[in-house]
């Protein structure tokens, strides 16, 4: 299954400040999801959320592009924004943001 994915402003800015060996990394793991490999170490569902993410890691360092799924078409995934992530857990702060642009997405469409 191929899946679209729509880049929101705050993905693409954060996406864009990345060093261009972690960038692409990100896409390298994105293309691989987008053809079809299912493995959590590059695509996984947070629990008790609606959200996803995307999960790079280049030198020791673990990057993440939170996004969701668009309810209203098939196989579109929207990417909200990205973090570097520091701990085990995604950080609460994090979700609550995504989640935020999710709601804006879905009231403006």
């Amino acid at each position: 299954m191929n899946i679209d994915i729509e880049y929101l402003a705050e993905a693409q800015e954060y996406l864009s400040n990345l060093n261009d060996k972690a960038r692409d990394k990100m896409f390298y793991n994105i293309g691989l999801v987008q053809s079809g490999v299912r493995d959590v170490k590059i695509f996984k569902k947070l629990i008790g959320t609606e959200m996803w993410e995307f999960r790079a890691e280049y030198r020791g360092n673990a990057y993440r592009l939170l996004s969701f799924w668009d309810k209203t078409k098939s196989s579109l995934v929207i990417a909200t924004h990205g973090f570097d992530k520091k701990s085990q857990k995604t950080p609460q702060g994090e979700i609550a943001h995504a989640e935020k642009i999710m709601k804006e997405y879905y009231k403006t469409k």
